[in-house]
């Protein structure tokens, strides 16, 4: 990967549907050569997908778990957490909290459903909530 592989992911990162052509007068490339990297870029992984970032008053109800493991590192218990529908983000961190997750629901009775599961599954020694009051800032 090289500074223009780095470019067009931080123009991707920012804006997923800017234009082959814009990408590639930034970075100097025809946009065949771009459209190439891209490719490249999806198949090794670099980029996973791509997505729509809600507004800041998007429907829907979330809130930050703060989880304990039961043993850390426990790949699985990570693996079963991530792979739930509700979970929109999860980050290992250090300390006593083990990982911080961003669940997600359209009502509030499924956001909790959501949280009972995480809170009782078998790697899990306890979670604390925080319910999303008010998005105040998005990446």
């Amino acid at each position: 990967m090289d500074a223009k592989d780095l470019v067009i992911l931080e123009m991707l990162r920012a804006n997923a549907r800017t234009p082959l052509k814009t990408i590639a007068g930034t970075v100097g490339l025809a946009s065949s050569s771009v459209r190439e990297r891209i490719a490249r870029m999806e198949a090794e992984g670099a980029i996973a997908g791509y997505s729509a970032r809600l507004g800041l008053e998007a429907p829907g109800v979330s809130a930050i778990l703060l989880v304990q493991l039961k043993v850390t590192p426990d790949r699985t218990a990570v693996a079963d957490l991530v792979g739930m529908d509700a979970v929109r983000r999860c980050w290992s961190v250090a300390g006593d909290i083990d990982l911080i997750v961003e669940i997600w629901q359209d009502t509030m009775g499924r956001l909790n459903t959501a949280r009972d599961a995480i809170a009782t599954h078998p790697g899990v020694r306890s979670v604390t909530t925080a319910p999303v009051l008010l998005r105040e800032k998005e990446a």
